[in-house]
């Protein structure tokens, strides 16, 4: 078997121990004689699951007292229509960094009046929006801190005066966050915790019921905080790869070695492209995800954009085509993908600057 270097935007490179665990599961799980895919949602096999996810989400992410932490169907993308569904009022605000940003707010405007307090549009959003002022009137703010197809990022927990909701679908578990400056974080697992399939929820409790609004059962979030997640059947095997994934980051260290180990790997890889003369960057430095690394070829070596492509897919690089609406190439450097992957690709590009450049 060739090796294989998975920079995919998501679903993505998982770790090897979750993936064998979960192999397991499906042929036996818990030695119970069934698959994990065959066992009752209500067994007490399968509701220890659900618990040991929660307890590391709890544990991980130093989650305070008075959140809640549910496992969803639907995707982040059903989120953009749950958040102003249960929290929109009278008016919400939201930091328009990049796709997914505008699609939640196009959701939001059914629901009352949106305000776009900053944008990064004008320049193709290759920026995170600055100086900006949040009004204080907002029923919440709603930002989305890494941005897959611009590769950018909010480094940093903000200070809000009003209710701060999150967008963390590519960079949850990447990094410590301060979980009491936000009200709602929400995000597709398919990135750094787990298959497609399941969407993460990390709620505090007291946001909720503020709307008057009649709010459809499974579109209520206090009906999954009030079933822990079951009101209907879980998405049961993405939560149990989920629950594997968790285990290898605590085994790992926990979120600061991940943030330790992630920083070395982007750092590793825009080291490369500001040195490589055929390669150059597109988002603003300071705000460079470390999680989605985007680039291009340099002005004069745009015809040999194809080349490296070719180049690259033999020496095992699979999954770095930029977004179809900004075109180059990006590396998705979530968790899960290994430091020797991201050498792979400094070592490849280096050597198609050496017999093209």
């Amino acid at each position: 078997m060739k090796t294989v270097h998975n920079f995919n935007a998501g679903p993505c490179v998982l770790p090897k121990p979750a993936l064998e665990a979960s192999i397991k599961a499906l042929k036996n799980f818990k030695e119970t004689g069934m698959s994990v895919i065959e066992v009752s949602h209500r067994s007490k096999e399968w509701e220890e699951v659900m618990e040991e996810c929660r307890s590391l989400w709890i544990e991980l992410l130093n989650i305070p007292k008075g959140y809640k932490v549910l496992f969803l169907g639907g995707g982040a993308s059903s989120q953009f229509l749950y958040v102003a569904m249960n929290l929109l009022e009278k008016k919400a605000g939201y930091l328009e960094t990049g796709v997914w940003a505008k699609k939640a707010i196009k959701e939001a405007k059914g629901f009352g009046e949106t305000l776009i307090v900053g944008s990064s549009a004008d320049k193709n959003f290759t920026f995170i929006p600055k100086g900006y002022t949040i009004p204080t009137d907002l029923d919440y703010f709603h930002i989305t801190t890494n941005n897959t197809i611009y590769g950018t990022e909010i480094h940093e927990d903000i200070d809000c005066p009003v209710n701060l909701v999150a967008d963390m679908s590519s960079d949850i578990m990447s990094r410590p966050i301060d979980i009491s400056k936000y009200a709602l974080i929400y995000g597709g697992a398919q990135k750094n915790v787990g298959p497609a399939g399941v969407t993460f929820v990390i709620i505090r409790e007291d946001i909720l019921g503020k709307v008057t609004r009649y709010i459809p059962t499974m579109l209520n979030y206090k009906t999954h905080i009030e079933k822990d997640s079951m009101f209907n059947t879980p998405p049961v095997f993405p939560v149990f790869v989920m629950t594997e994934t968790l285990k290898w980051v605590k085994s790992r260290g926990g979120v600061e070695a991940m943030y330790k180990v992630n920083k070395e790997k982007a750092e590793l890889l825009y080291k490369e492209i500001d040195r490589n003369k055929m390669f150059k960057g597109t988002a603003a430095k300071e705000d460079r995800s470390l999680m989605n690394v985007c680039f291009v070829m340099a002005d004069e070596y745009k015809e040999k954009e194809a080349d490296f492509m070719a180049f690259s897919k033999e020496r095992g690089m699979v999954g770095i085509k930029g977004h179809r609406s900004v075109g180059g190439f990006r590396a998705s450097i979530y968790n899960s993908c290994p430091t020797e992957s991201v050498k792979a690709l400094v070592e490849c590009m280096q050597e198609f600057e050496k017999h093209n450049g």
